[in-house]
């Protein structure tokens, strides 16, 4: 059975109670907000009703008029075949769509997927923003509410939280429709924030998939990198200003041990993003929860 829940989340032009005014659909639910939560407090909303009601899969449409919802099985059919955990919209597949897309929409969705790239260890994922979404409700139930952003960086925050628990998303191309509808993302204000919960997000994904859930090759060849890069940068750095203060070439010697240990230190970090592109899950976490499930009954 489809359950359909209208979130309001205290909109100033009562858009909840239009739905219910204005709509008799049974399946159509009106969940309340007093105090505005932004786009991730909506959501988390949504996926608790969706969860309490027994939902298998649950889709996340914006009331914005550019999601098709005739794209709906095109975002739970991966989801019911287990090949995936999460979906999500990719307005960039086609060439030609992208065109109809602001030029600062595009620049700036460039560097943030780019950005998501390296704090949500989703390499092969790209339009980060993009909220048409859908879920496996067994994941869901799994997602920290209380700890995932509630404003414009949630959708990008989703993604770090679905990689702590190694969930696999899929990106569903879509095309880009605007309107003439005002956003009130301005790209100035949160170029800042967004750039600190990126890093952030960065460090934990490091550690929690490096240091605390497993050990590999690569949880050496970063902080050794890192290491080797700063150490040769700043040796190097130390004795250019020294030679310019006495007048004289830096010997040669002296620059070879400043670039040795910056080129090892790059070839570490390098290796290192190969083997975290390489990393990505592949493996439906609700599908080896549900096969674990099954094991556990058996005995």
């Amino acid at each position: 059975m489809d359950i359909i829940f209208v979130v309001d989340d205290c909109c100033p032009e009562k858009s909840g109670a239009l739905v219910e005014s204005s709509c008799a659909d049974a399946r159509v639910h009106v969940i309340y907000h007093q105090v505005n939560q932004g786009v991730g407090g909506a959501v988390m909303s949504g996926y608790k009703a969706a969860i309490a009601a027994g939902a298998d899969v649950i889709v996340k449409v914006d009331g914005d008029g550019q999601m098709d919802p005739s794209l709906i099985p095109d975002f739970v059919a991966p989801i019911i075949s287990e090949e995936a955990d999460y979906t999500k919209g990719n307005r960039f597949f086609d060439l030609e769509e992208i065109r109809a897309m602001p030029k600062v929409r595009l620049f700036g969705n460039a560097v943030l997927s780019f950005m998501t790239k390296l704090s949500s260890g989703y390499w092969d994922l790209f339009d980060p923003t993009n909220g048409y979404t859908a879920i496996h409700a067994d994941v869901a139930r799994q997602l920290p509410f209380e700890k995932i952003s509630r404003r414009y960086f949630f959708e990008t925050d989703m993604l770090f939280r679905l990689n702590t628990l190694r969930a696999v998303v899929v990106d569903v191309p879509m095309d880009a429709q605007y309107g003439d509808e005002v956003s009130n993302l301005k790209i100035s204000k949160i170029v800042g924030e967004f750039l600190v919960k990126h890093v952030r997000n960065f460090a934990k994904r490091i550690v929690y998939n490096y240091y605390l859930r497993d050990m590999s090759l690569a949880s050496i060849e970063l902080p050794l990198g890192i290491l080797l890069f700063i150490t040769g940068s700043g040796f190097g750095v130390y004795h250019w200003i020294s030679s310019l203060e006495q007048g004289v070439a830096t010997p040669a010697g002296t620059v070879m041990l400043a670039a040795l240990p910056i080129l090892m230190g790059a070839q570490l970090i390098l290796a290192f993003l190969g083997y975290d592109i390489a990393n990505v899950p592949r493996r439906p976490f609700h599908k080896m929860r549900r096969n674990s499930k099954k094991e556990f009954h058996k005995q």
